[in-house]
């Protein structure tokens, strides 16, 4: 096997991270609780500004083989698609804050869906990234 280049994370943690976020939305669908999004924004925001996510932190505790030994998730991509759910999970407590509740609902369900297909297997930041690459080639061309 080799070694994961540097600035990778392996994919069990990229996915717990998923799955929390799926559950984080769907507990504050449900209950109408909106203080669950404070769990995957708190540790999303850990991550961006600190390197340090708790929630794969608890979950890196639970793998059964050296991180190295998994597939490798590219640490900026997922750095990218961090900062999207991030923002939608801000805007949507924000929004039920001040209770905006067709934002609220409207941000919510795009970051639990999004979250969701990309644990069936597409990313949708990750489109969003390679489209916004595209548009700056093409530009540097001009």
């Amino acid at each position: 096997m080799t070694k994961p280049k540097s600035g990778s994370i392996p994919l069990p943690l990229v996915r717990t991270n998923q799955w929390t976020i799926v559950l984080s939305v769907l507990l504050t669908l449900f209950t109408g609780v909106y203080w669950f999004l404070l769990i995957p924004l708190i540790s999303g925001l850990g991550g961006l500004f600190f390197q340090f996510n708790p929630v794969m932190r608890i979950a890196k505790t639970f793998l059964k083989k050296n991180p190295s030994e998994y597939i490798q998730e590219d640490q900026q991509q997922q750095n990218f698609n961090q900062v999207i759910s991030v923002v939608c999970l801000a805007i949507a407590f924000i929004s039920a804050l001040l209770e905006f509740k067709i934002l609220f609902y409207v941000f919510t369900i795009i970051v639990g869906l999004a979250a969701f297909v990309a644990i069936l297997g597409f990313c949708v930041g990750c489109f969003i990234h390679f489209q916004y690459n595209q548009y700056k080639y093409r530009r540097s061309l001009k």
